[in-house]
């Protein structure tokens, strides 16, 4: 079913959501409150949008008035004729002549961006009353491309090279849609925040491993290195030999303290290491991913747009993408770096600020429509009661939302 929706206001909310206990630690981010920039579009039917960006409390409310601005861009607009053309859309909010110089392309000015973009996205899904998931999968190739901003990426990827990515990936998508049916493996990030004691640790690895999880995630970048090590084998011995094992430093370390403590970190066999140091320093990476090899590195929780992307993709430090929609500017520039991602063989494993919600559905399309290799999707279990369709994981597994949208439809919060 295809409606014509008219999106008549768009308005932002800034919600806070207290974490209790250490949940949510990490070695730079110590107190964190998670937070949404939400925003809605109201329409001339009883459907709305809903738009997510993702913050830790603090200038939460800078995004909602950035998402102010911009939603003159869209109000108006018919759904189905805006998404035909988004990627010029998308250009002209990022490059609105008046914000533009408060950016670019990063900051409170992209987050906002992110909100709007993913607020069209879901309408666009629930105007055709199908999840998101199912919406991309089953888009022309020529209409994914229509959706992306590809500016500044010409040099690695055109429009006509993105429509080719997607052509190939076309016919044999069937042969990856049984992924629907048996979902997409999660991994357990709550295990491991980093003011978690031990007991508490060693407790949560036996919850987790209960639950079906066979991966989980360690926050480390202690002042004292040791402590992290420490940590680090504890995770290893109480999990097993056969569990996989990710650390992250959250960009604590400068390049030195990266080399020294990667390599006594080496010794439990880690999956990755992820954000050893400061994201916007592709040349530190460079060096670091050289000097710790075969230790491989995740990084993109905190790369702001494509362009950076595109510059860790070319230097070859980058070996998981973990590019997150509620970071960049939303599920258009996802999908642009997704597809720059499989043009350099890289996987995309999201970082997913919005506990795994709207990302639940990315992957699904990521592996059926480009296909990416379906590693797992991280979980993140502290905001689930707020959702009105929570994702859902049983045994270990992601189970393929149903409801029209992104999953993004909150239905209470604190402030």
């Amino acid at each position: 079913m295809n409606r014509s929706i008219v999106i008549k206001k768009a308005t932002s909310s800034d919600v806070h959501f207290r974490l209790m206990d250490g949940a949510g630690s990490d070695a730079v981010h110590t107190s964190p409150t998670y937070a949404y920039a939400v925003c809605k579009l109201q329409t001339d039917h009883k459907i709305e949008g809903v738009g997510l960006a993702f913050t830790l409390g603090e200038g939460n409310n800078l995004v909602c008035q950035a998402i102010d601005y911009l939603v003159k861009h869209i109000e108006g607009r018919e759904i189905n004729e805006l998404m035909a053309n988004f990627g010029q859309v998308s250009k002209a909010m990022a490059d609105d002549p008046n914000f533009r110089w408060l950016g670019p392309h990063k900051g409170v000015v992209h987050l906002a961006l992110a909100s709007v973009t993913n607020a069209c996205f879901d309408l666009w899904a629930k105007a055709n009353d199908i999840p998101l998931w199912k919406l991309l999968i089953d888009l022309p190739a020529e209409s994914i491309a229509n959706t992306l901003d590809l500016s500044y990426l010409e040099d690695v990827m055109t429009r006509k090279e993105a429509i080719s990515i997607l052509d190939k990936a076309d016919p044999t998508k069937d042969e990856r849609e049984g992924i629907l049916k048996a979902g997409y493996r999660g991994y357990d990030t709550s295990i491991g925040w980093f003011n978690y004691s031990d007991e508490k640790i060693v407790s949560k690895i036996s919850l987790a491993m209960d639950a079906g999880f066979t991966a989980m995630k360690l926050k480390v970048g202690s002042e004292d290195a040791n402590r992290d090590i420490r940590r680090a084998h504890l995770v290893r011995k109480t999990a097993g030999d056969q569990a996989t094992i990710m650390l992250d430093a959250n960009q604590q370390w400068n390049l030195p303290k990266a080399i020294e403590v990667c390599r006594e970190l080496k010794e439990i066999n880690p999956f990755w290491i992820e954000e050893p140091t400061h994201p916007d320093d592709v040349n530190a990476h460079v060096t670091l991913a050289k000097e710790i090899e075969p230790i491989k590195l995740a990084l993109g929780e905190h790369v702001p747009n494509r362009v950076i992307f595109k510059n860790y993709l070319q230097s070859g430090s980058m070996h998981f993408n973990q590019v997150d929609a509620v970071r960049v500017g939303g599920i258009s520039e996802f999908i642009a770096i997704s597809l720059m991602s499989k043009k350099f063989g890289i996987p995309v494993v999201p970082h997913v600020g919005d506990m795994g919600q709207i990302h639940q559905h990315l992957v699904l399309f990521n592996h059926i429509f480009l296909g990416h290799d379906a590693i797992f999707l991280e979980h993140i279990p502290h905001l689930k009661k707020y959702f009105k369709y929570p994702a859902q994981i049983i045994d270990g597994f992601y189970k393929t939302p149903q409801e029209p949208g992104m999953s993004a439809d909150l239905v209470s919060h604190s402030k």
